[in-house]
């Protein structure tokens, strides 16, 4: 790594590859709208709120999509400033929190419905809803189509792919129940569908609210632990004698940040020679462990704490 790169050097590079693989996002985007309305639609005529269900399921995942498109969009025209230190990086975070909250509130009334609709059966237009169904399986395939291979390498790109896998089980589901409620008029497999995309749609949507809150609190990103970083500092860097203060927090997807001090065995070494070791352990951070900014302090006072709250 280039010893003048600076923090701004790592977004630039960020804010390349966020370019490179918005085509496909777009495109990924584009096809599940208009699926998703497709399916919306449909369940209202085919009077299926599987296919209701599963439009607001392709909704959370245009929703992801939205949320990196808008992301890049909203960073590249806020970059850091004197009074917006960061940018505006966190309005992903904050976007993420607040449609997750009001995603699991809708799920969770369409859960209702289909519980009422357990309860008194309507009859479904099966062969309209295995129709939209198809359609919807085969937008999904082509999403995954196009995300493959990204998905490797980006971990907003691999979740996005892997609920765009799930879509897909869940569109298998609903032409599965539609065909058989064509030759046996069991219509209430419908909200059972329905139900089973619901939970999904929870479990995602609490998930999302889980790390959004923890990147919002600016709790150790998932992954890390501080002990194991400190022992790998040490371990890698013999100058150290030890590393403290240590705070890790996430600024966005793909932006880590950290804080610290750190004491050296021989504290007359010179300036040159301090900001060629503190070079050398941000480089190793980024290297291993994809913090992008570091902010590194030599001390010679030892004020290393535990944590007093478990």
């Amino acid at each position: 790594m280039d010893r003048h790169k600076t923090r701004h050097g790592f977004i630039e590079h960020i804010f390349e590859y966020r370019s490179a693989r918005k085509r496909k996002l777009i495109l990924s985007l584009l096809i599940t709208l208009a699926v998703m309305v497709i399916e919306f639609a449909g369940g209202l005529f085919a009077n299926s709120i599987a296919l209701i269900s599963d439009a607001v399921h392709m909704f959370t995942h245009s929703l992801a999509l939205l949320i990196g498109l808008a992301a890049i969009f909203i960073a590249k025209n806020n970059p850091p400033c004197h009074h917006k230190t960061f940018g505006l990086y966190r309005a992903e975070i904050l976007a993420a929190f607040v449609n997750g909250f009001f995603l699991l509130i809708f799920a969770v009334a369409l859960v209702y419905e289909s519980i009422l609709r357990l309860i008194h059966p309507r009859e479904v237009l099966s062969a309209q809803m295995f129709v939209i169904a198809f359609l919807g399986l085969a937008a999904n395939l082509a999403s995954i189509l196009i995300l493959s291979g990204s998905h490797h390498r980006d971990i907003n790109i691999k979740s996005i792919f892997y609920h765009m896998i799930s879509d897909a089980v869940s569109s298998i589901g609903i032409v599965v129940a539609a065909i058989i409620i064509l030759f046996t008029r069991w219509n209430f497999l419908d909200p059972l569908v329905s139900i089973g995309i619901c939970i999904l749609i929870i479990y995602w949507s609490a998930g999302v609210l889980k790390e959004s809150a923890q990147i919002l609190l600016e709790m150790v990103p998932a992954g890390l632990d501080i002990d194991t970083l400190k022992n790998d500092i040490e371990a890698n860097f013999p100058d150290v004698k030890n590393i403290f203060h240590i705070h890790i927090w996430t600024i966005t997807s793909d932006i880590l940040a950290l804080s610290c001090y750190i004491q050296l065995h021989d504290s007359n070494k010179l300036v040159s020679q301090q900001d060629a070791l503190t070079f050398k352990i941000r480089t190793h951070l980024y290297e291993r462990y994809k913090i992008i900014e570091s902010t590194i302090q030599i001390t010679e006072e030892d004020e290393s704490v535990t944590c007093a709250i478990r």
